[in-house]
């Protein structure tokens, strides 16, 4: 009888267990899907902020580069980030103390991060290779395959961050931003008006977070 009552209570503190354990995983689970969401909710302001400054400076250098016929306005891209860092850190601040960050925010944050390294340097080195002395048909074939590479990149991230966040709208505006602006890029005429592609993934960000923002207000 004895020994009936120990088994039995092994199995009781084996099923007590194996409870707990699952119940761990569920309390685990859970904070990772609200983190998750407070995450999406944070970014949809982002996304606003910089697709607006995206259509702006897209918008203000293609006029600049089209009334002037110099390729050089393409150099006020490098002050995007000088307003928008600034911008988004004062958000950040903002909102500090609302949500620890974590694997989720780390990994959307480098995904970001990574894309303006790669983007910028691209964009560097077709400055240096544009620089006077080269020739202007080169030069221009460079800003045309960079303007493609950097759309392709964008669209990518976007995706990408779609995917860690598990937000459909998020997946669905990289997938449009990325083949959408390869398709313009395709078709479009000049040069210069290919600065409108920038406009066009501009529009699709800032709507994608008033779209996130709506989805968890």
């Amino acid at each position: 009888m004895a020994g009936t009552r120990i088994e039995s209570s092994s199995r009781n503190m084996e099923n007590h267990k194996e409870m707990t354990a699952q119940e761990s995983l569920k309390i685990i689970a859970e904070t990772l899907d609200g983190s998750r969401r407070e995450i999406v909710r944070s970014t949809g302001k982002y996304f606003i902020v910089w697709g607006l400054l995206l259509t702006a400076f897209s918008v203000l250098i293609f006029i600049l580069w089209k009334t002037s016929g110099k390729s050089a306005w393409n150099n006020l891209w490098f002050a995007m980030p000088l307003a928008g860092y600034p911008l988004s850190a004062w958000l950040k601040s903002r909102e500090s103390g609302q949500h620890a960050e974590n694997f989720i925010s780390r990994t959307n944050g480098d995904i970001w991060k990574s894309f303006f390294i790669i983007a910028c340097s691209a964009a560097a080195f077709s400055v240096l290779a544009a620089l006077p002395g080269k020739n202007g048909i080169a030069s221009l074939t460079l800003l045309a395959n960079l303007t493609a590479l950097i759309i392709v990149l964008f669209g990518l991230a976007e995706t990408v961050s779609g995917f860690v966040l598990k937000n459909l709208s998020i997946k669905i505006a990289g997938w449009i931003t990325g083949i959408g602006g390869l398709a313009i890029y395709h078709f479009i005429g000049p040069v210069e008006e290919q600065m409108l592609i920038f406009t066009f993934a501009g529009v699709v960000l800032a709507a994608t977070g008033l779209i996130v923002k709506h989805q968890y207000r």
